[in-house]
């Protein structure tokens, strides 16, 4: 356990110490200010916009990725795909199933720190379902497809997805959602960010689609700096914004990147 806690410090300190190889230059540690956004099931990236304008009006670049929600590998690309438009280093910030989807994808070497909100951070082995039982959510059962997806009931998505929203935002969410392959949640990790990367993680206090103890156990396990939105629901980083992008804000200062005078 040492040894792990000693590489993940050794990634957010690295930066401040570097020396220009062979100038005896010194380097400085700047502030991360690229932001990538991966949405969660059953949501698209829309629902990052509150996040966003706080993130834009204090100096970020701002990203969303639109995953497919077809395959984690296929959410994973897209996400990569984005990743490498990035002119240095970013925060990936992942919510719900995007936070397996950053687990993955945060391997790349533009990502400098995770943040996850309200998310799953399965380890290697483990799919986005491997808790369940021991962890189980209090929403309804999701609606499967002929084809292989399924979905938030809409006449349950207010109370299960986003109890703190307005209702008609609610609603119209419930009936706007992506519908998401099954496979997504049976797919196994293969090689989790969090073991080497530097990670935040929101606890969303009243959430119904993840239980608010497998969001700490995750956060715990990854040794993330944890934080909790008392009373919030799974829709947390709509109706928590602020508190949202104030961890995002942290997690860029906290993983400051090497340049030179």
């Amino acid at each position: 356990m040492m040894i792990f806690n000693n590489l993940k410090n050794a990634f957010v300190s690295a930066a401040a110490l570097l020396v220009l190889a062979g100038t005896g230059v010194p380097v400085q540690a700047a502030p991360v200010k690229n932001i990538v956004a991966v949405h969660g099931a059953f949501a698209d990236g829309s629902g990052w916009k509150p996040v966003y304008d706080i993130l834009v009006k204090d100096g970020y670049s701002v990203t969303v990725v639109q995953e497919p929600l077809t395959s984690l590998e296929e959410d994973v690309a897209a996400t990569k795909r984005i990743l490498d438009r990035q002119t240095g280093a970013c925060i990936l910030v992942g919510h719900s199933y995007g936070g397996a989807v950053i687990t993955e994808a945060g391997n790349d070497s533009h990502v400098a720190g995770l943040v996850y909100i309200a998310a799953l951070a399965p380890d290697e082995g483990e799919t986005v379902a491997t808790y369940g039982k021991k962890f189980p959510n209090s929403a309804k059962p999701l609606v499967k497809t002929s084809d292989g997806f399924v979905f938030l009931d809409p006449a349950n998505f207010p109370a299960d997805f986003a109890a703190d929203l307005p209702r008609e935002q609610a609603e119209f969410m419930a009936h706007s959602q992506m519908l998401t392959a099954v496979k997504v949640f049976t797919t196994p990790i293969t090689n989790p960010a969090w073991k080497l990367k530097p990670s935040w993680y929101l606890v969303a206090t009243a959430d119904k689609t993840i239980n608010p103890d497998l969001e700490r156990m995750y956060a715990e396990r990854a040794h993330s700096h944890k934080v909790e939105a008392e009373g919030a629901s799974h829709a947390l980083y709509i109706s928590h914004a602020k508190e949202v992008a104030a961890l995002i804000e942290e997690a860029g200062d906290q993983s400051r990147v090497a340049h030179s005078d």
